[in-house]
């Protein structure tokens, strides 16, 4: 899936947080539910206008996101 079809980022929405296209739901909020033991039916459920394919370019933006962090070890 590619992502960059469904998530965006604008300043002007949400203070430039990723969000779903057209809507005002971040890819944070979509992670957290899902985190939290929601499934993706019942995100749909709670946000009619979000979609499968929608989540789940929430999922492929966040792995990216997570990909492509770099992580320091601290000396002990």
């Amino acid at each position: 899936m590619d992502w960059r079809t469904r998530i965006v980022v604008d300043p002007a929405v949400l203070v430039g947080k990723p969000v779903i296209k057209g809507t005002r739901i971040s890819v944070e909020l979509v992670v957290d539910l899902l985190g939290r033991g929601y499934t993706v039916e019942q995100v749909i459920q709670q946000y009619p206008h979000v979609t499968a394919e929608d989540v789940q370019a929430c999922l492929a933006y966040a792995s990216e996101v997570l990909r492509s962090e770099k992580v320091y070890a601290l000396p002990a």
